[in-house]
Order: structure tokens, then C-alpha cells, then sequence
């Protein structure tokens, strides 16, 4: 079987035959140079022995186009508008069972449909699953975030797609937005998406691609982000106290730590020695790790972040001093 796509439509052609035009509340802009999609393909170095590929708002179909034309031997895309089955009905028609699309929200889709259908393509017959999943997708800027923010979270439980022993996530965002997450310690645009993404997963960019290249044309040029799980994750805590922490931290990230935590409470510095971070850096400026360790100490010590007690707290509370307050308190607030 040939892993090449028969000659299909244009792009460009098949939008104005099925007068598909971009919906600005849908913030949908549509990629029109193959080129560009087999180079996104290329460089992302996917694994596609045992894979299944799920592309998310595929759109009129470029990328589909160029995963398949790689050699991926299943790929199911979940896109919301319904105006593009016929593009992907008209795709799936020619992958020769290697494609399907689902019309759905990849927000509240349910996972275990994505990969029963994946698993009910003509090439998975005889897989019972899937070694290797990969996340790729041209996002839309006003949802690439949020959605992002949902997949770490399963990915940090391991949940939905992000069950499977390998996955990777191969993703557009807005340039800035690439830039915030693959921000290592004093790197400007450094945020609270940087320490969070890079908590859990290695990141980085592999393609920028130029505003030109959409249509129609967005007001700022773009980035491919690829994040691959680390080996062995920083994050101690729930990603939810990692990101809580974040949040709290970089609200103010022209401060210095230190005014940070004592506009807290005073002896919330404490925490930052404990974990071995200089108090005097800003936020911007610590490594992931060391924001890793202080969550989990927060979340060990179940310290409402950013909430000042009259009590105070103890740093290092002692085994006998915590063995007869754990019957009298549930929680230890700041």
C-alpha cells in the first residue's frame, strides 16, 4: 500500500468550491503552503510504528494532508466545525483506512472515543493499542492555552490519550506565547506557563512560521511548540499547587521574592531558604525545579497560598508538635 496521498483538490480550491471561509469568533486561520506543513511534519520526528496520530481543528485539511503523506498509518482529527466534513470526508476517502475525523470539541471530548477510533481504521486492525500517541494540531490562538493547560493536567495524571506510554504534543501558538513556554530562568519572557509546561514535559520550538503563511493572514507570526514528557518529572506536587503557586508568584514578577512572601506574611521567606531559592531573585529567574520543590512542601503542608494566618507557620514543624496538633487542626494556613 502506498503511504502517499492520490492527487487531491488544492486547499485553496476545495475553500472556495465549499465556500469555507474563517470564522473570526472561531479564531480560525487556515495554513495554505504545503510546504510548510510537510516541514512542521518533518521536523517534529514523530514515531509512527504503533502510533496513532490525533490532530486537533484540522480545518480544510493541509496538515492531515502532509502526517499522512509521512506515513502515518492512523490519524483520527477531532475538529468542531461541521463545515469541513466534506474536506475530511473527501481526505478520509482517499487514505485508504488510515483516517477518520470526529466532529467534537477536543475540551470535552471523550479520549476513549479517539482511540476506539483509531483502533477501527482499516490499518489498526490488529492492534489492540496504541504505543504511541501523538498530539498535533494548528490551535486557535484564543483557546491554544487553555487547551494546553487541560492536556498537562492529564498528562501530569496520565488520563485520556495522555495513558499511553509514549505521546508527545506537536502544537501552533501565537510566536509570544511560544516564547513564554520554552523561557528558560532568566529569560524575559519566562511565565508561569514556562515553569508549569517545562514541569512536566522537555520543550521546545521546532518551526516559526511567518503570518503569511495563514489565511486569512493573522497580526502576528506564529510558533510550532513540541512537548515531550521528561524521563523523570520535576513536579512533586499536583499540578494544580505548581499552578497556583505560579500564578501567585508571577502577578508580581518585577518584584523581588522576597517582597513577594513578606507582602505574604513575614516569615513565608522561610519557605523560599527551606527550598534552596535566593530570595532576592525574581521569579523569572529561579529554575523549575526549585519552584517544584517549593510546591511540594506547600501542598505537604497544605499552606493556602497567598493567605495570611494570625497563627503564623513553623518552616520545619517538629514531629511531637505536629503529632498533637494533626487531631486539632486540618490544615496549616498562611
Amino acid at each position: 500500500m502506498s503511504l502517499k496521498l492520490p492527487k487531491l483538490p488544492s486547499i485553496r480550491d476545495l475553500t472556495r468550491i465549499y465556500n469555507l471561509r474563517a470564522k473570526q469568533q472561531l479564531s480560525q486561520n487556515f495554513l495554505m503552503d504545503k510546504n510548510v506543513t510537510d516541514k512542521i511534519v518533518s521536523l517534529a520526528g514523530l514515531e509512527l510504528e504503533n502510533a496513532l496520530c490525533v490532530e486537533v481543528g484540522p480545518g480544510p485539511g493541509l496538515l492531515t494532508r502532509s502526517i499522512l503523506d509521512r506515513g502515518a498509518q492512523s490519524v483520527v482529527a477531532v475538529e468542531k466545525d461541521p463545515r469541513f466534513t466534506p474536506t475530511l470526508d473527501q481526505l478520509r476517502d482517499a487514505s485508504q483506512g488510515r483516517f477518520t475525523s470526529l466532529i467534537g470539541d477536543m475540551l470535552t471530548i471523550d479520549h476513549s472515543e479517539i482511540i476506539q477510533s483509531g483502533l477501527q481504521l482499516e490499518s489498526s486492525r490488529e492492534l489492540t493499542e496504541f504505543s504511541h500517541i501523538h498530539l498535533l494540531g494548528n490551535l486557535p490562538f484564543n483557546v491554544a492555552t487553555p487547551m494546553l493547560i487541560q492536556w498537562l493536567h492529564l498528562l501530569a495524571k496520565r488520563e485520556g490519550i495522555f495513558s499511553a506510554p509514549n505521546v508527545s504534543m506537536t502544537l501552533m501558538f501565537q510566536k509570544e506565547v511560544g516564547a513564554r513556554l520554552t523561557a528558560f530562568e532568566r529569560e524575559s519572557p519566562r511565565g508561569r506557563l514556562s515553569v508549569v509546561a517545562q514541569s512536566i514535559c522537555d520543550v521546545y520550538q521546532i518551526y516559526g512560521v511567518r503570518a503569511s503563511s495563514f489565511v486569512p493572514r493573522p497580526k502576528v507570526d506564529a510558533s510550532m511548540v513540541q512537548l515531550r514528557p521528561l524521563e523523570t518529572p520535576l513536579l512533586k506536587s499536583s499540578l494544580s499547587t505548581l499552578e497556583d503557586l505560579m500564578r501567585f508568584v508571577f502577578m508580581k514578577r518585577r518584584k523581588m521574592l522576597a517582597r513577594i512572601f513578606k507582602d505574604w506574611q513575614p516569615e513565608a521567606v522561610e519557605l523560599l531558604e527551606e527550598c534552596g531559592i535566593d530570595p532576592t531573585l525574581r521569579p523569572q529567574d529561579v529554575p523549575t525545579e526549585l519552584f517544584c520543590n517549593l510546591a511540594q512542601i506547600i501542598e505537604q503542608r497544605e499552606i493556602q497560598i497567598g493567605v495570611y494566618s494570625k497563627s503564623g507557620f513553623r518552616s520545619k514543624p517538629s514531629s511531637k508538635s505536629s503529632a498533637s496538633t494533626s487531631s486539632n487542626s486540618s490544615a496549616s494556613t498562611l
